[in-house]
């Protein structure tokens, strides 16, 4: 990949995790067994599930491996988030993928590693060989790791913070991130007061000025 065209890449990366930033984004709704068919995001799924890894969703399942029971990035809507039109990686998945699949081309034939003709390059690699490889893609010398990293970024984000939705609404729809990781349920009006402290005890005094928000004064 030329200069270029990894600087778009990363620019693209870095307006989606600001628009992120300022809350949920709606997302196109499909079957997790028709979304699969796509190449495209059989890749992502695939890499998605090598960083958090999840239970296979239905028989036949390739690009979970199932390297665990319970849900994973996938499960959690990583490819929602993803295909958002609201944010502008969704243009590059395509090249993203294409990209990945490359680097697994490679993996596989430096190692004599068959890949089955049927699925693309990355998802016919065993769960072994694609934690291999993805760790490879954050060696300080490689020339792609920042386009992994926000990759990856947004990959947690959608697990453990639900970032394609509404936080109440996902935990109101049993989010299987949020729901694994035990997220607190808000207040019946809707927001979260956390009236525990963190270490048993205040560390500081709250400052007299302090407003009922919360904020300084």
């Amino acid at each position: 990949m030329t200069a270029p065209d990894r600087r778009s890449l990363l620019k693209a990366l870095v307006a989606t995790l600001a628009g992120l930033s300022v809350g949920g984004v709606s997302t196109p709704e499909a079957d997790a067994a028709e979304a699969s068919e796509s190449w495209t995001t059989q890749t992502l799924e695939a890499f998605a599930d090598t960083l958090i890894p999840g239970g296979r969703r239905f028989a036949g399942d390739v690009a979970v491996a199932g390297a665990v029971t319970g849900p994973g990035a996938v499960q959690a809507g990583v490819v929602d988030l993803l295909h958002s039109p609201e944010l502008p990686v969704a243009p590059l998945l395509a090249e993203i993928a294409a990209l990945l699949d490359a680097r697994a081309v490679t993996y596989a034939a430096l190692r004599l590693i068959w890949l089955p003709p049927t699925h693309p390059p990355f998802v016919g690699l065993s769960f072994s060989h694609r934690t291999a490889l993805v760790g490879g893609l954050f060696d300080p010398d490689d020339l792609d790791r920042p386009i992994w990293q926000v990759m990856s970024l947004l990959v947690g984000l959608a697990f453990d913070t639900a970032a394609q939705q509404d936080t109440v609404e996902a935990l109101g729809q049993g989010h299987p991130g949020l729901t694994w990781l035990r997220f607190p349920e808000p207040d019946p009006d809707g927001l979260w007061r956390f009236p525990d402290f963190s270490y048993g005890r205040p560390l500081a005094a709250l400052h007299p000025n302090t407003t009922a928000s919360g904020s300084p004064a």
